[in-house]
Order: C-alpha cells, then sequence, then structure tokens
C-alpha cells in the first residue's frame, strides 16, 4: 500500500506562531504520523508577527504567481517555506501583501477584530488548495484545524470535487475555543462563492459569524473533531450539526492521541 498522504491546515503552528493550544497541536500530530509512515504537507497563513529572517522563510517562485479571487478582487498569491527545526517536516506559508504583512494575528493593536478577517480565511482556504494543485501532490485527508479552515470542505465538496487530485480526498475538521464575537457583512456569501456554490449551499453558515463558520466546516467535513476543553453551548452545537460525523478523542495519553488520529485517517482512505 502507498504511504497515506496527509495535507494540515491550520492559521498557527510552532515555532513560528502560538496564539493558542492549535499550534502545539499542529506541530506535534504531523511528526507522529509521519513517524508512522505518512506523507506530510502542512500549510498556514503567513502572519506578520513572523519573523521571516530568524525563521528562515524564502519565496518558493515556482509555486507563487497565481491570483485568487476573492468576491469581484483579485490578490496575488505568495508561497514561502520553511523548515521545523529538529524535525523532517516542511511548513508552506500562504502570503499576500493585503491580507498577512500586519504586525498581528486576528486583532489590531486596539484589539478590534479585523473587518477583512473573512477575506484573508477565503484567500487563505482557497490559496491551500491552489498551492497543493500546483504541488501536484494529491491528499488522501486534509485535517482541517479551527474556524478558519472552514471553507476547505466546502470547496472540497463543490468546486474542487473534479480535480483529479482531489477526487478521492476526504476531510476532518476540528474545532477549538477560539471564537470571536464579529458579525461579518451581508456581502459574505458573494466573496466566498465560487463555481458550483450557490446560497442554498451556504446556508449553515448563514449567521456570518464564528458560529457559522462552524457549522458550515461540519456541514461538508467527512469528520468532525473536538478538541479540548469546549465550551458546554459549543459542545451542544456541534453535537446538534455534526450529527454522525462526531469523532469523540478523550485521551491524556499523547500516544493514543496520536494512535486515535492514525485510526481516522486509515478509516477515511480506506
Amino acid at each position: 500500500m502507498s504511504k497515506l498522504r496527509i495535507l494540515y491546515v491550520a492559521s498557527e503552528i510552532n515555532p513560528f506562531l502560538q496564539t493558542s493550544e492549535v499550534a502545539n497541536f499542529v506541530r506535534a500530530l504531523p511528526q507522529a504520523m509521519q513517524e508512522k509512515g505518512m506523507e506530510i504537507r502542512i500549510l498556514v497563513p503567513r502572519f506578520g508577527v513572523i519573523n521571516e529572517r530568524k525563521n528562515r522563510l524564502h519565496e518558493v517562485v515556482r509555486l507563487s504567481g497565481i491570483n485568487i479571487s476573492v468576491g469581484e478582487e483579485e490578490k496575488p498569491l505568495i508561497i514561502k517555506v520553511a523548515s521545523i527545526p529538529n524535525a523532517k517536516l516542511q511548513v508552506y506559508f500562504i502570503d499576500n501583501e493585503d491580507y498577512f504583512q500586519r504586525k498581528s494575528v486576528f486583532f489590531d493593536k486596539q484589539d478590534k477584530f479585523y473587518e477583512d478577517n473573512d477575506e484573508r480565511a477565503i484567500f487563505f482556504c482557497k490559496g491551500v488548495l491552489e498551492t497543493v494543485k500546483k504541488l501536484g501532490w494529491a491528499p488522501d485527508v486534509v485535517h482541517c484545524n479551527d474556524w478558519m479552515t472552514s471553507l476547505i470542505p466546502l470547496y472540497l465538496k463543490t468546486t474542487y470535487k473534479n480535480e483529479p487530485l482531489f477526487k478521492e480526498t476526504k476531510s476532518v475538521f476540528a474545532i477549538y475555543n477560539n471564537g470571536f464575537s464579529h458579525k461579518f457583512g451581508d456581502d459574505l456569501f458573494e466573496k466566498i462563492k465560487m463555481v458550483d456554490i450557490d446560497d442554498q449551499l451556504l446556508a449553515p453558515l448563514k449567521s456570518k459569524d464564528y458560529e457559522g463558520f462552524l457549522k458550515l466546516g461540519m456541514e461538508y467535513a467527512d469528520v468532525v473533531v473536538k478538541g479540548e476543553d469546549i465550551s458546554e453551548s459549543l459542545t451542544a452545537m456541534i453535537q446538534e450539526s455534526s450529527k454522525d460525523k462526531q469523532f469523540e478523542i478523550n485521551s491524556e495519553e499523547e500516544d493514543q492521541l496520536f494512535e486515535s488520529y492514525y485510526n481516522i485517517y486509515t478509516d477515511l482512505a480506506g
């Protein structure tokens, strides 16, 4: 049997950026799966707080140069890469001057949520799939972490379903306690839409907020995983929305945790 190919997508990863427990998880799990014989790719945004010189990021010219549409606008996609110290893993960074050059992540210095975080998420999710296409690398499973990645399961089930690289691709959507209270504007649906996507398919996102993004991710993912320390209200929403897709992982032991994910991936890939 050929190696399973797992694509990890998240908004952060140690040692480049950490704002929550997601960064540690996305650092540890891919290496554990690689050690179990899986082939790994990792994609994250190149937020401006990431020091390029210190972390030795450099542009991958052969992957850069695509334009990504967000609503009626098109923005150039720049791809950078860096190696994780003391590991045989590389991280690809999705970059764009308008969206990711700021010296903060989702909130400005006055702790105000960026109005265009929806566009940044859309650009990131589309940029991930276009980068994988350019790599010519067909993932068996895309493991999406947190709200910023929630559009990827939708795109895989619609616009990209006929792409040969993604024909057999399954998705895992992991949810954490990284919520926000902001509500996005009425043009959100128009920005998200691609070929084969209409308002009806975006119905889970009708609230245009954090929970809406989670509901959309859960609707189109093949498996939904709940992170640790999720609030009771969020847990109830997850149980209601993900129904039979939910996979409970309640392990204090790291080895058992990794084994659970290994089993999820192998089951999904058939």
